[in-house]
């Protein structure tokens, strides 16, 4: 069988490593392609060059590599792109069936994911303006500038960005894509069941006029990431509480781990639950529950135990279904074992008295299910008091708990959360969510906590991650 190559990219160029592994169908174990691993000593060597990349993108004013972006983002929806080294190109439909048999996204939600991506490369203009608060893109290419009449400097932080990617899901290789418009090279260490993703957008860059060099690709270990971390001047990280815990004071690194993301409804909205089901099971349960923006608590004053039972109605009786089926709205996992360990968490937890999984009660069978790979049904945990261990806690499924909390106290309970969909007209109330250190996005109003706006960062600022504003005066 002749199966694809991935090799490094080292400043654009492939690289075969003597060392590789293989990516297989998380379905029936059949290879689907070769990866070259390097190890942390050919990064160390690169890094120490990465100057010469930035300099490849200095050749060009912002406003070319937003319209290299646009290109890239209908190359990367619509093209047939170069696949590895030998030979062997990939269309949009093979894409998506790839990576649904490694990652086990069905198609429907891998191509949802690709047009989020399209999305945010065809607005990277958008984007920036958001991002930079309407400052003058040509400041970016001199260095100063004027912005509201004020002079301005903005001088880079990093020569290079780092990004240690998860498999979880394609779309958040959207946080990295204005990098390049930002004149800032990229070092991506792909995920082990996920190189596809970062490959193609690679390519796609290429294929629509951005130097090859600025683009590193390094499948490697933990030492090989441990250097991307250290020698990139910034770095994105993504991984679970642990994981990423012991970075987040340090401001050379964006961390990305669960979001806690939640919906709060005030005493002023609550007694319209019945109307807000449908948003809460969308912000629950799209995109398989596996986004950072997924909602994994509800917080309610009253009337917990019914709204759990009308999720579980809602969520209970969804079941997996073939890849391909374009009502699909479960994912299958990949690595068996993490689906074992989430369930058997789940089971834990509910040892603990004070938690009921509702959903349990129209799933018809248990949660962890093999068919056509393993997958994880919808759990929706009432919970009696916040401080019960499932109250709190985010997994890669549709996974929600449901507890009530008094208004009064909600704000001093909830904990950090990336979003927060508030459903409440109290003046008082809103006063207090926008002013809450806790939460990154707010929704304020029935918006599911799905919804992203690509001019205002939910997580994180790259242009401020990247690029520092100085004091200056010119005679």
């Amino acid at each position: 069988m002749n199966l694809p190559h991935l090799p490094a990219l080292r400043r654009g160029k492939p690289y075969q490593s003597l060392d590789s592994t293989e990516v297989v169908n998380h379905r029936t174990g059949e290879p689907m392609a070769r990866v070259s691993q390097v190890n942390a000593g050919i990064i160390r060597k690169d890094l120490a060059k990465i100057a010469d990349a930035r300099d490849a993108l200095k050749r060009f004013t912002v406003e070319q590599l937003i319209e290299i972006s646009a290109r890239a983002g209908e190359h990367f929806l619509n093209g047939e792109l170069p696949l590895g080294d030998q030979g062997h190109t990939q269309t949009p439909d093979d894409y998506v069936k790839t990576l649904s048999a490694t990652s086990g996204l069905p198609h429907v939600m891998v191509r949802r994911n690709m047009a989020k991506i399209h999305f945010a490369l065809t607005n990277i203009r958008t984007v920036l303006n958001g991002l930079t608060r309407g400052l003058p893109l040509d400041v970016i290419d001199r260095g100063y500038g004027e912005q509201s009449g004020a002079a301005v400097s903005y001088y880079p932080t990093a020569n290079a960005l780092g990004l240690i990617m998860p498999s979880n899901s394609p779309a958040v290789n959207s946080l990295w894509l204005p990098a390049i418009a930002l004149k800032t090279p990229v070092i991506i260490k792909p995920g082990r069941e996920e190189p596809w993703t970062p490959y193609r957008l690679i390519q796609a860059f290429i294929a629509a006029g951005a130097p090859a060099e600025a683009f590193g690709f390094y499948p490697t270990d933990h030492e090989g990431s441990a250097e991307v971390m250290k020698l990139c001047g910034r770095a994105l990280i993504f991984g679970d509480a642990a994981t990423v815990e012991q970075y987040r004071n340090n401001p050379k690194f964006s961390v990305h781990g669960p979001g806690f993301s939640k919906i709060l409804i005030g005493d002023d909205e609550i007694e319209r639950w019945p109307e807000f089901i449908d948003l809460m099971v969308a912000s629950i349960a799209e995109n398989g529950g596996r986004s950072c923006v997924n909602a994994s608590a509800v917080i309610v004053p009253k009337y917990a135990a019914e709204i759990a039972d009308a999720l579980a109605q809602k969520l209970g009786p969804v079941a997996p279904t073939k890849p391909d089926d374009e009502g699909a709205r479960l994912s299958g996992f990949a690595n068996p074992k993490m689906a074992e360990f989430i369930d058997a968490a789940i089971e834990d937890g509910l040892q603990t008295p004070g938690a009921e999984d509702v959903t349990a009660r129209y799933r018809g069978g248990p949660r962890k299910v093999e068919a056509d790979g393993v997958y994880l049904r919808p759990t929706i945990v009432h919970c009696e008091s916040i401080d019960h261990p499932l109250a709190n806690k985010e997994y890669l499924c549709p996974y929600a708990s449901v507890v009530e909390v008094p208004q009064s106290e909600m704000l001093g309970k909830i904990g950090p959360s990336l979003v927060v969909t508030a459903i409440t007209k109290d003046r008082a109330f809103t006063e207090q969510l926008l002013n809450s250190a806790l939460i990154e996005r707010l929704n304020l109003g029935p918006i599911p906590t799905m919804k992203i706006s690509w001019d205002q960062p939910h997580e994180g600022n790259m242009f401020e991650f990247l690029y520092k504003r100085r004091s200056i005066d010119r005679a």
